[in-house]
C-alpha cells in the first residue's frame, strides 16, 4: 500500500524545500500540500494520510491543532525553527520534529523511522502534545539572539545583532545589511522574527524587518508609498500599508 504524507506549513519555500527532499528520499510516498492549519484539518478528513509533517505555528490553525484531530490514526512530525520548543515533549520519542531549515540528513533519520513505525500502530502522543503545547505557552523569552551566522561569499561570518541595519528577503534567501557588509541566510523573516527583541527591530514589510534605531527618516514618494531611510545606507525601504501604524506620530 502507497503510504500518503500531508505537509501542513504556511512559508511556500520551505514548504517547497520539504517535499523535494521527500520526493528525493522517498519517491513513493503520496504528498499532500497545504499553506494553513485549517486546510490541513480539512485534507485529513479528506485523505486520511498516515503521515503529518506540520509547522507548528501556523496560521487558522496551529500545528498543535492539527496534531489533535490526526494523532489516533498519523504519525505526526512537527517542523520548528527552535529546537528549545520541543525538546522535553520529544523526549519520549512518540513525537518527531525536524529543526528548520531541513537537512537532507535530518530527514534521512526521521524517513527510516517512519518507515519503520508504518508497520506498527500509531503511538499515544497525548502526553507528548501536551508537554510541547506548554511549552509553548511559557512565558515569552527574555533573551534574544546576540549575532547572526551569514555568508560572505565563501566565508561564514558572525553579526552583532546591533550592527544590523535590516533584513530583506530576496528570492530563496534573506539579505543581512550591517553599516560594513551584507550577507545572506536561509532563515525565513517569520523566523527571526520569533528570535528578535520586538522593541529594537520592527517588521515594516512582508519582506522587510528593520532595527528601529537605524532608521533616520519616514517619507513618502510621488505616489504616496511610505518609504524609510536608513542611516548611513543608500538603499531605500518600503513600507507596506499593514504596517504604516507603527510610524503615525513620529
Amino acid at each position: 500500500m502507497r503510504a500518503t504524507a500531508l505537509i501542513a506549513e504556511d512559508e511556500a519555500p520551505q514548504r517547497a524545500a520539504l517535499r523535494t527532499l521527500l520526493a528525493s528520499q522517498w519517491p513513493e510516498l503520496e504528498l499532500v500540500e497545504c499553506g494553513d492549519g485549517l486546510a490541513a484539518i480539512a485534507a485529513l478528513e479528506q485523505r486520511r494520510p498516515q503521515i503529518a509533517f506540520l509547522d507548528i505555528r501556523m496560521p487558522g490553525a496551529s500545528g498543535l491543532d492539527v496534531a489533535r484531530r490526526a494523532c489516533q490514526s498519523t504519525h505526526i512530525v512537527f517542523t520548528t525553527a527552535y529546537e528549545e520548543h520541543a525538546i522535553r515533549a520529544f523526549e519520549t520519542g512518540a513525537l518527531d520534529y525536524l529543526l528548520k531549515p531541513v537537512t537532507a540528513e535530518r530527514l534521512e533519520k526521521t524517513v527510516q523511522r517512519l518507515r519503520a513505525r508504518l508497520q506498527d500502530g500509531v503511538p499515544d502522543i497525548a502526553a507528548a502534545l501536551d508537554a510541547l503545547r506548554s511549552s509553548l505557552l511559557t512565558p515569552a523569552r527574555t533573551a534574544y539572539i546576540p549575532w547572526i551566522t551569514a555568508t560572505v561569499g565563501n566565508v561564514t561570518k558572525m553579526f552583532p545583532i546591533e550592527e544590523i541595519l535590516f533584513f530583506k528577503s530576496d528570492d530563496k534567501c534573506t539579505r543581512v545589511v550591517s553599516r560594513r557588509e551584507e550577507a545572506v541566510i536561509r532563515t525565513s523573516l517569520k523566523e527571526l522574527l520569533d528570535a528578535l527583541d520586538p522593541a529594537a527591530f520592527w517588521q515594516i514589510h512582508r519582506s522587510v524587518i528593520v532595527q528601529v534605531r537605524a532608521i533616520k527618516q519616514v517619507r513618502r514618494n510621488e505616489l504616496g508609498a511610505m518609504q524609510v531611510i536608513i542611516d548611513g545606507c543608500a538603499e531605500v525601504l518600503p513600507v507596506s500599508q499593514a504596517f504604516q501604524h507603527r510610524f503615525r506620530g513620529m
